[in-house]
């Protein structure tokens, strides 16, 4: 026996309930979805705020006021990583640096190669006392080149060494096989990290 009501009595509920559940889904907001690139740039920006932090203090640029900016490939010079403009009255600063999406590679390798780019523009800033001349602007570019990678590469090696070592251990230059050898996509040469 089926009951007083029959078996169509409890198809209806179900359905209603059923409705009721997708028709609430379908009023929701969707949840944020953030892709890949949105989520390299957060991290990018991020990392590029703490690492600027961590340099002006060791390069005694605590008394300036610097901000790193992100900017796509088509607002900087073509060829150029990043840039900086600077106030030396006001002593601020504003260094921009390509955008994370615009690399071609994985943002977790872009990260290092935007560090030596924040580097590079806080070392222009520390020469900016010095005379410069058009001709001396191939020549300040190699020795800023050369400054900013080894500053990169020492912090690096310093970091990755354990707790504990010795001075002339975190003095020796890392060798070939080193984790940290690493050629940039950048086009300044192959850089020890």
């Amino acid at each position: 026996m089926q009951g007083r009501f029959g078996t169509g009595f409890l198809v209806f509920p179900i359905l209603l309930v059923l409705f009721l559940t997708v028709a609430e889904g379908a009023w929701a907001e969707p949840p944020s979805v953030r892709s890949d690139a949105q989520v390299c740039v957060a991290q990018a920006e991020s990392f590029l705020n703490a690492r600027l932090a961590f340099w002006q203090l060791r390069l005694n640029l605590a008394d300036w006021k610097i901000s790193v900016v992100m900017l796509r490939a088509t607002d900087l010079k073509p060829k150029t990583l990043g840039n900086i403009h600077w106030d030396a009255g006001k002593k601020t600063a504003v260094i921009r640096v390509l955008d994370a999406s615009d690399y071609q590679v994985a943002c977790r390798e872009a990260l290092p190669d935007m560090e030596v780019t924040l580097v590079h523009e806080l070392v222009h800033l520390e020469l900016s006392a010095l005379p410069r001349t058009p001709a001396s602007r191939r020549e300040e570019e190699f020795a800023v080149n050369r400054i900013a990678d080894a500053l990169v590469r020492l912090d690096r090696q310093r970091a990755s060494l354990p707790a504990g070592a010795d001075g002339a251990a975190r003095a020796a230059a890392p060798d070939s096989n080193s984790p940290w050898q690493k050629s940039l996509p950048h086009g300044r040469g192959s850089v020890t990290y």
